[in-house]
């Protein structure tokens, strides 16, 4: 990283990695690549309902002939857990009747989809292959909803819910009741290091809990393997409830002393490296991460824009 101070740390990771497309319940299945973004599915007795989409069309027809393996019937909803690019510039590769997300993430697109777009696609070449897949314009939710939504898939009950703030403020979770199965979008990562750049600190820990409170019996995060029984996913909410209080913690007391921004990364990484070094994307989370994390301590309750020039920017002034 010293040798190519410009380059984001993201722009080296250049290995494809294997997919998993594991079955969770009798109707939840997760799609899921090595730290990559994940996408969840529900099939229903009539309808399938997939959650997070890839990040181009093309990725996405990865995920519809795993399904196809496994059923034939019509997906006719796409879930947006939140709103960067990464999750949802695939969704018209499965032609849904309807895609859903928070009001809150659909405010989000309206402020920030355009350049939210710009800013990704920049920082990570390998995730947005065949970019030019994706149509013009943004994403845009046909159905949006506040606080809880709920949809029958045939006798299924499929939950919506908004939890609190987190990875960023309208994160949505998907909750089957009778199956005890959750896709927690990036609010939970599991062996991947949380990207923080859009989050509220303060409010995440609390958001953690309230997923443990369902007492799901699978969870499928945002990167990294599907958590298998309450063990496991006790075990990914703790991990990612831990790197995010750590590094919030770290950060709050080096602003306290009146420490500049550089000073305060240096710090921080060297306090969290050890014991999260080995996490995926933690090189490339990390600065990003410690900028929205000053940012709250300090004089922004609500996360900035980032463009791609901003990304730029903030990485020559940490990584320069």
């Amino acid at each position: 990283m010293s040798q190519q101070p410009k380059v984001f740390a993201s722009a080296a990771d250049l290995e494809e990695k294997k997919v998993s497309f594991t079955q969770l319940s009798e109707h939840a299945w997760a799609y899921t690549a090595e730290g990559d973004p994940n996408t969840g599915i529900v099939i229903g007795d009539d309808a399938v309902m997939v959650i997070d989409t890839q990040a181009t069309p093309v990725m996405a027809q990865d995920v519809i002939r795993r399904i196809r393996e496994v059923t034939d019937k019509p997906i006719k909803y796409v879930t947006l857990s939140h709103y960067h690019a990464v999750r949802v510039l695939g969704a018209s590769a499965y032609q849904p009747e309807h895609i859903i997300a928070s009001q809150d993430t659909y405010d989000l697109i309206v402020e920030r989809g355009e350049q939210d777009k710009a800013s990704e696609i920049g920082r990570f070449p390998r995730l947005f292959r065949n970019v030019e897949s994706v149509p013009p314009g943004l994403t845009w939710p046909t159905l949006t909803f506040t606080g809880k939504m709920t949809l029958w898939l045939g006798k299924l009950e499929v939950q919506l819910i908004q939890l609190g703030r987190g990875h960023t403020k309208g994160d949505t979770v998907v909750w089957l009741p009778q199956d005890k199965v959750l896709f927690s979008g990036d609010l939970v990562e599991f062996d991947a290091t949380p990207y923080a750049g859009d989050a509220y600190f303060q409010d995440w820990p609390q958001t953690l809990d309230n997923i443990a409170a369902l007492k799901p019996q699978a969870l499928v995060p945002g990167r990294g393997p599907a958590l298998q029984g309450a063990e496991q996913v006790a075990e990914g909410l703790a991990g990612t409830k831990a790197f995010v209080s750590e590094l919030f913690e770290s950060v709050k007391k080096g602003a306290a002393e009146g420490k500049e921004l550089r000073a305060v990364y240096e710090e921080t990484f060297k306090t969290l490296q050890p014991k999260y070094g080995q996490w995926v994307i933690f090189n490339h989370c990390m600065p990003f991460d410690v900028t929205r994390a000053y940012d709250e301590a300090t004089q922004y309750p609500d996360p900035r824009i980032w463009t791609a020039e901003r990304d730029r920017q903030m990485w020559d002034a940490l990584e320069g």
